[in-house]
C-alpha cells in the first residue's frame, strides 16, 4: 500500500477561502486631500469666508482647508486668505455651523470679527 500526504491539498483548501475573505474585507481607499478639495470647490455652500466674510476669491482663488476630527469625516471649508484658518481653529465648531447652516439652507449670521478684519 502506498502512503499518500494529503497536506498540501488540506492546506490550499483553507487558505484559498481564507485569502479571499480578507481580499473582501479590504475598504476602499480613503480619497486623497486634493479630491476631497476639489469636490467641495464643486458643492461648497458659502460664497463668503468663514471668518471675515468677505467674499471667496476676493483675495485670489479661495484657500481650502481640511478639518480632521478623530471619529468623524473630514470637512473642507474655504477661507478668503490663510490668515482666516488660525482663526478657525480655535473655535472650529462655531464655523463649522455656520457651513451646514448654509447647507441647509438657513441664513448664517454675519462673519464679521473685528479682530480679523483690522489683519485685512
Amino acid at each position: 500500500m502506498k502512503h499518500t500526504s494529503f497536506l498540501p491539498a488540506l492546506l490550499l483548501a483553507a487558505v484559498l477561502p481564507l485569502s479571499v475573505l480578507l481580499a473582501a474585507e479590504k475598504p476602499a481607499p480613503s480619497p486623497t486631500e486634493s479630491e476631497l478639495i476639489a469636490k467641495a470647490r464643486a458643492t461648497y455652500p458659502l460664497k463668503t469666508c468663514l471668518v471675515s466674510g468677505e467674499a471667496l476669491g476676493s483675495m485670489g482663488e479661495a484657500t481650502p482647508f481640511v478639518y480632521h476630527a478623530a471619529g468623524k469625516p473630514d470637512r473642507v471649508v474655504f477661507f478668503c486668505c490663510e490668515g482666516c484658518t488660525d482663526d478657525f481653529k480655535a473655535d472650529p465648531a462655531k464655523f463649522l455651523k455656520k457651513v451646514d447652516d448654509a447647507a441647509a439652507g438657513k441664513k448664517a449670521g454675519p462673519a464679521k470679527d473685528a479682530k480679523h478684519d483690522k489683519k485685512h
